[in-house]
């Protein structure tokens, strides 16, 4: 967990935990929404888990493309599980309480885990462009030590990036309130709790985001530019149309993930006068992109199809015996 600095342990500090209220306007009937999301849940950690043991039982599927999906499986799956068991919780127990050293080390779950999405999407981007843009150094360059170095580069990356974040709200003094309207430990909606000047947390929040999804983002759309001008050069239909199926699973989960994002900030900025929306697309958001992730791949790629037939027939013929 992340550790709260001791001068929050004296008695500058006048609070010990904090108050999840859930959604905000809704506190009476939420519950009911427990069901939709449990669903979400459940279909992402089934997605997830059948992709990886999908990539690792098929040896066709050992490549440099479906690897970084399972990558990305295991982070979806991290994602989803740092949130939705607290979420339950105060659905179905009434458990609204966390602990600020919880509290903290969930905002750092949550940034860390949607950070290295991005950069695994970025990864992907590379992955795509080198095969299609230049093939003949494609299985030089990319390789595992490459997938190796990606995922541990990412993983650095992030991790020292994002760690300020919840440090810089350790830091600050909690003194009167302590319920967040909200079902998660949002950066934003703690710190708006603190009595002292926040402008350093928000500024960085602000930072680090430009930083770590804006570069991202950039690079992977400038990728995409530059696929789609290499296979409008080429001459066979049939060879754009394969170029594009393989790059058509992972354009639209990009798009996808890039304009939630966006959207997501708006509705922060309009947060005061709409604070159910806010929220509910807050949560939506680290719950949707792990289970639309493995269902897209799924029926728009068909090595990865073949892939799950011959996982369940295995299962189903040990099953018989």
């Amino acid at each position: 967990m992340i550790p709260v600095p001791s001068t929050l342990n004296s008695s500058h500090l006048q609070i010990s935990e904090f108050i999840l209220m859930g959604f905000p306007g809704i506190h009476r009937w939420q519950h009911w929404l427990s069901l939709p999301l449990v669903l979400l849940y459940l279909l992402a950690l089934t997605a997830n888990l059948l992709i990886l043991m999908t990539i690792w039982h098929d040896l066709t599927l050992h490549k440099p493309m479906y690897k970084f999906l399972g990558i990305l499986a295991v982070v979806d799956v991290g994602l989803a599980t740092t949130i939705m068991p607290k979420i339950l919780a105060i659905f179905w127990f009434n458990a609204k309480t966390i602990s600020l050293p919880e509290c903290f080390t969930q905002i750092y779950a949550i940034h860390w885990f949607m950070s290295m999405e991005s950069g695994i999407f970025l990864c992907m981007a590379f992955d795509r462009y080198m095969a299609i843009c230049h093939p003949l150094y494609y299985p030089s360059l990319v390789t595992d030590t490459f997938i190796f170095k990606a995922a541990i580069s990412m993983i650095i990356r992030n991790g020292l990036l994002v760690m300020p974040v919840p440090v810089l709200a350790a830091m600050r003094h909690y003194c009167s309130r302590n319920e967040i309207e909200h079902c998660l430990c949002s950066n934003l909606g703690v710190i708006s709790l603190a009595c002292d000047d926040i402008t350093v947390n928000r500024f960085y929040q602000l930072a680090v985001a430009w930083v770590v999804i804006g570069t991202d983002m950039a690079l992977v759309f400038s990728s995409y530019i530059l696929i789609l001008r290499s296979v409008l050069r080429l001459k066979s239909a049939e060879a754009i149309s394969k170029a594009l199926s393989t790059c058509s699973s992972h354009l639209i989960l990009i798009l996808f993930f890039y304009t939630a994002i966006v959207v997501l900030s708006v509705t922060h900025l309009v947060g005061k006068k709409f604070p159910l929306i806010s929220v509910l697309l807050n949560v939506l958001h680290n719950v949707i992109p792990p289970a639309l992730n493995p269902m897209v791949y799924a029926l728009r790629t068909q090595d990865l199809r073949l892939g799950f037939q011959k996982v369940l027939g295995q299962h189903g013929e040990m099953s018989r015996k």
